[in-house]
């Protein structure tokens, strides 16, 4: 791979060590002792399984969730049937507003976890490069993470107020934590004979930052994400209950005064849907990522 000057030289370095490292060494063992590539069956149990093995405990998990309300064993007053929670969840979304509660915890999550990013990955760089900044900052960062999110929400409403600062201020220090760790992590674990040949070619701290530890410690920083977003939907059903506000964390609890457990199921499966959704939207991303760092 050609380029002009260091920056050339740079992502050929990157480019040539990289993917020759990742092609050595992840090639079965069958291909590199015999020199032909194993063909794998398709269609196995393995290729399917992550399909099917959920869903089988979904029908399960169902199956005798219905049972216990059907026989009596379990009052529908505090636990309704599956039926009930469905025709609920169904009248709420022809009906609109379950959509419109969606749509503002959705704003909420996204804002908080865009906000907790940039604070955190910068933060994660500074801690994984330089000594003194990590020796002065872990402490601090453990010791918050050890307080309840529950119990930071009054104090956000005192500080910010009431409405959607405190909830997105709120979701971001849930997102910051696996970001900042998962990104310190993913800087401290590269390759250090693809950096030193960075190094070599006369790349400057930025130019390696760019072309190289971006890259390669991308993955790693998508994981934390990830993980981030799904606590984003968590962070604004507290921030809604404390704080108040408009999202389905207020949903919850018009539905707990009111008693409805059917309703407050049918909010349930929603939250789950919209942070699964959020989940498997990173993945999607971290995977494409991925193939483009393999290229």
């Amino acid at each position: 791979m050609r380029g002009g000057g260091n920056g050339g030289k740079l992502v050929g370095a990157r480019h040539v060590l990289v993917r020759g490292d990742r092609a050595r060494y992840s090639r079965p063992l069958d291909d590199r002792v015999h020199g032909e590539p194993a063909r794998r069956p398709r269609g196995t149990w393995s290729s399917r399984r992550g399909f099917v093995a959920p869903l089988v405990f979904g029908v399960v998990l169902l199956s005798t969730w219905q049972a216990l309300t059907g026989s009596g064993v379990v009052s529908t007053f505090f636990l309704p049937t599956p039926g009930v929670v469905a025709e609920t969840l169904g009248r709420g979304l022809l009906q609109g507003s379950v959509l419109n509660y969606t749509w503002i915890t959705l704003v909420e999550s996204l804002l908080g976890s865009l906000l907790g990013a940039v604070v955190a990955i910068p933060l994660g760089y500074a801690i994984a490069r330089n000594a003194l900044v990590a020796a002065m900052l872990q402490p601090y960062l453990a010791a918050l993470q050890a307080i309840p999110a529950v119990a930071l929400a009054p104090l956000l409403a005192l500080w910010l107020g009431y409405g959607l600062t405190p909830v997105v201020v709120l979701c971001a220090l849930l997102v910051f934590f696996p970001i900042v760790v998962n990104t310190t992590l993913g800087l401290r674990t590269l390759d250090r004979e693809v950096l030193d040949a960075a190094r070599v070619d006369g790349a400057t701290r930025w130019r390696l930052c760019r072309h190289v530890e971006a890259p390669l410690a991308l993955p790693s920083v998508l994981a934390g994400l990830r993980t981030g977003v799904t606590w984003s939907v968590t962070g604004a059903v507290v921030g809604e209950l404390v704080v108040g506000g408009s999202g389905l964390g207020q949903f919850l609890a018009v539905q707990r005064d009111y008693a409805d457990s059917a309703g407050l199921f049918a909010t349930l499966v929603v939250l789950a849907a919209l942070a699964a959704a959020l989940h498997g939207g990173v993945r999607l991303v971290e995977g494409w990522v991925s193939r483009r760092v393999g290229e």
